[in-house]
């Protein structure tokens, strides 16, 4: 009973390729002519009309060696099926146009700190330039499914592991052990990695594998340390106001460590000591037929966080660790 269905819903479908190439034979007044205009062979506009006659039941053309000429039957489909042809070229034509024009929408997922430091700030910008592109901006530190989510594109900041994704990597970032002043007066500096043990260390939910602390130095040594304290965030500048009040140390992306170093606020430890440096990426689920509003978005990342601003010391500004 299934396969009868599935042969009767076939036979009701309209044999569109057949109808668009008798409707150019019948411009062109030539199969061969017609099949130069439409790229294909003229064995295949032949089967495509007689596909068509025979699914109607009658001649469209009548063919001599010499002259080929609509018949009355032919004449009557004739006007029929070239606007069908025209009005599918149009569709088509204004389809490829919006692929290939910079407007639509663009669902974009950011990290929440990120993007409220570093992409909200660039939207004035990108938006004066792409009039025609609006912006669905999902800020979380949750890691979304580009695909299954429906994300036209991600900004992500991860040591990216291999995946059916597509990824710009458009600079590297790094993490910073940080503690205020304060906090290094009243417990004391951390000088090695399993020092932490000692002290109050803030830990962050989303880390890929596991909240732990995993240090190399130049010498090759690796140490780890599972950050122990009052508070474990699934945002990090929820650790920023203990930073700041001398209640614990936490690891901060470079992005937001930057304005705290900068102004004395925070200090860098541990600076002997590197903990695993991640990147910056624009990714998307594919590269194939991107579409130009998301083009156009990747390219002005690339212009504009490719040598962010946090990545540029302040001139004359020394070592964060050299005081003691």
């Amino acid at each position: 009973m299934k396969t009868i269905v599935a042969g009767l819903s076939m036979s009701k479908l309209p044999d569109f390729e057949g109808m668009a190439m008798f409707a150019k034979v019948a411009e062109e007044r030539s199969f061969a002519a017609a099949a130069r205009a439409m790229g294909v062979s003229v064995a295949t506009v032949s089967r495509a009309v007689s596909r068509l006659e025979e699914r109607l039941g009658a001649r469209l053309f009548n063919r001599t060696s010499r002259r080929l000429a609509l018949t009355d039957f032919g004449h009557s489909l004739a006007e029929r099926a070239t606007r069908l042809y025209e009005e599918a070229e149009a569709a088509e034509n204004a389809v490829r146009e919006m692929s290939s024009r910079p407007r639509g929408l663009v669902r974009l997922a950011v990290p929440m700190s990120f993007g409220l430091r570093w992409v909200a700030p660039l939207l004035p910008d990108f938006f004066r330039a792409y009039p025609g592109i609006t912006i669905d901006l999902h800020l979380s530190d949750a890691e979304v499914d580009l695909v299954g989510d429906g994300f036209d594109a991600a900004l992500r900041i991860a040591v990216l592991p291999d995946s059916s994704l597509m990824a710009r990597r458009l600079c590297p970032v790094s993490p910073v052990v940080l503690a205020a002043p304060a906090y290094l007066a009243r417990h004391g500096r951390p000088l090695h990695p399993r020092d932490l043990n000692g002290h109050h260390c803030l830990g962050y939910a989303y880390r890929r594998r596991q909240d732990i602390w995993r240090f190399t130095n130049a010498a090759g040594e690796e140490e780890s340390v599972v950050p122990s304290g009052p508070l474990r965030v699934t945002n990090a500048d929820a650790m920023v106001p203990l930073l700041v009040e001398g209640l614990a140390i936490a690891e901060l992306p470079e992005f937001m460590a930057a304005e705290y170093l900068a102004d004395g606020r925070l200090t860098a430890i541990l600076t002997d000591w590197s903990l695993p440096s991640g990147g910056l990426y624009f990714i998307t689920p594919s590269a194939r037929a991107r579409p130009a509003k998301v083009g156009v978005l990747a390219d002005f990342f690339i212009d504009r966080l490719s040598e962010p601003a946090w990545r540029r010391p302040p001139a004359g500004a020394g070592k964060p660790d050299e005081a003691a």
